[in-house]
């Protein structure tokens, strides 16, 4: 309330409380005489103005008063049982998930087709390997044509990497799906027979570890400094002969190559010469067991392709189930099978690729022949092999071997010729 309210009761309680003309008189300037008619009117009219003075004032202060307690409360206005009160955490109200921003898939840098000169439609080679060893004594089954040093296939390496050969997985050339820089060259390690040269495992600070000196441990040490090489491999196995003889379980064995990024594939249960089989069972067991045992020391892992043991083939009437079949409830498929090497493999995208019969070629032993590794990396050109565009989802090819591509077989990706 403003002071001119205060005085305005204190002139209202004067008037009524007034016993006579004399006291209400003094109450007012004196202008000359009045007689006593015009003074109570006079009276009766200051009551009634001062009353509407009264009631104008005390409008206003109570609006003041409204607008002040709007101003100290931020500006809300609340009503009673409102749940979102202003300055306090509401656990009603579900926030929003902020959608995730979605990862942009890398655009290949381009390249210079007349400088890089890829040929997706060229030759791979897919190298065979069986046995390493520290140092050889002839056998009559292996007078050095299949044994390589450690020594040796840490050299290869070196020479392959400056070559511009990059490493990529079986599965990688069954599917297509070939990604390696622009420039360099894919190449395929296998391994048949499960040797330990090949892989074991050894405890080091109480952790089982690839032997270095075992061909998965010197490809593990070179990937160290040469890690666009690549850390891939496919071991052939035989789950009823001595697997990767070492330290650990067959199962340890086995994951630590899966985990690292190698793969499995069949080649028989016992290392059997298909011809010498002569039912379907017989066959059926010697390839579906293998990938039963794998599946009870691996869930879930399924072998893709077949190593023929020894090269060979059964009767053609049983050759049906080298591709597929089914041993105690257990389905395989073999989506590739391949041969003893002798000579490189066509692209995955050659009109002239059989899956069912894919080439290798011998890695060099202690004692060199004629085709093997050694020779073709003497004899192949370059002009002659698979040179990657660095980009997955296109195959590049020289114009003059477009005739060359079988387009079904592109699935997807984009042909570019030049």
């Amino acid at each position: 309330m403003n002071y001119n309210g205060y005085i305005g009761i204190i002139i209202l309680i004067k008037l009524f409380n007034t016993k006579d003309n004399s006291s209400f008189l003094n109450l007012l300037p004196r202008q000359g005489e009045m007689n006593m008619i015009t003074l109570l009117k006079t009276k009766k009219a200051l009551i009634i103005l001062l009353s509407v003075l009264l009631l104008i004032t005390f409008s206003a202060c109570a609006g003041e008063k409204i607008k002040d307690n709007n101003d100290k409360g931020g500006g809300d206005i609340v009503s009673e049982g409102d749940t979102n009160l202003p300055g306090k955490n509401n656990e009603n109200i579900e926030e929003e998930t902020p959608e995730p921003t979605p990862e942009s898939t890398p655009t290949p840098t381009p390249i210079d087709l007349e400088v890089v000169k890829p040929n997706e439609a060229g030759k791979i080679m897919i190298v065979m390997f069986h046995n390493f060893v520290e140092t050889f004594t002839p056998t009559t089954y292996d007078k050095g044509e299949y044994t390589t040093t450690f020594e040796e296939f840490e050299k290869l390496l070196h020479e392959l990497y400056e070559m511009d050969y990059r490493l990529i997985s079986m599965n990688d050339y069954l599917n297509n799906n070939i990604s390696v820089p622009a420039g360099c060259i894919p190449m395929v390690f296998t391994f048949d027979d499960g040797t330990s040269g090949q892989f074991n495992l050894v405890k080091e600070n109480g952790k089982l570890v690839a032997n270095k000196k075992s061909a998965v441990g010197i490809i593990e040490e070179f990937n160290k400094t040469h890690p666009d090489f690549g850390v891939e491999g496919t071991f052939y196995i035989n789950l009823g002969n001595s697997t990767f003889e070492g330290e650990g379980t067959r199962e340890e064995r086995l994951q630590y190559l899966v985990d690292k990024g190698f793969e499995i594939g069949n080649h028989t249960y016992t290392h059997a010469n298909l011809l010498e089989l002569k039912t379907v069972d017989a066959v059926q067991e010697q390839i579906g067991k293998n990938q039963k045992e794998v599946f009870q020391l691996i869930s879930d892992y399924k072998m893709t392709s077949f190593s023929l043991p020894f090269g060979i083939w059964p009767e053609k009437g049983l050759r049906q189930y080298v591709y597929g079949g089914t041993y105690d409830g257990i389905e395989y498929e073999n989506k590739g099978i391949l041969e003893v090497g002798w000579s490189p493999a066509l692209s995955p995208v050659s009109k002239s690729l059989d899956l069912s019969s894919i080439q290798r070629v011998r890695a060099s032993g202690i004692n060199p022949v004629d085709a093997d590794l050694a020779w073709w990396l003497k004899n192949l050109s370059r002009e002659e092999q698979y040179v990657s565009d660095g980009n997955a989802n296109t195959v590049t090819v020289p114009e003059s071997l477009k005739e060359n591509v079988d387009l079904d077989k592109l699935d997807g990706k984009e042909l570019i010729t030049y």
